[in-house]
């Protein structure tokens, strides 16, 4: 059996949560990389990220606005991020998207 399968619950939040760090980290650095494209090929992006970041903030009772959980998942404020990195999204992965996808905030 896997160490991974026999981790006290402080343990597995601590991997847990270094991966998550590792995960935003890489994405702030591979700004090539456009949330569309995430989104078809993986079925999330930075957007869902930052969600899920403000979604548990509020279930933990902390005041989180979407604009901050955005600035901590992107690095920066996301409208610098669109300005400066994303591109206007071609007519193949807008298709790729709606066959696929009903994703609010993007």
């Amino acid at each position: 059996m896997s160490e991974l399968n026999q981790l006290d619950e402080n343990t597995e939040i601590a991997l847990q949560a270094a991966a998550f760090r590792a995960l935003r980290d890489h994405l702030q650095t591979r700004t090539d990389v456009q949330n569309i494209d995430m989104m078809n090929l993986a079925g999330f992006c930075r957007n869902c990220l930052s969600r899920w970041v403000q979604e548990e903030a509020e279930r933990k009772g902390m005041t989180v606005s979407k604009a901050d959980a955005r600035e901590y998942v992107y690095g920066m404020p996301f409208d610098e991020w669109k300005s400066s990195y994303q591109t206007d999204a071609t007519d193949a992965q807008k298709q790729a998207f709606a066959k696929t996808h009903t994703h609010k905030d993007d």
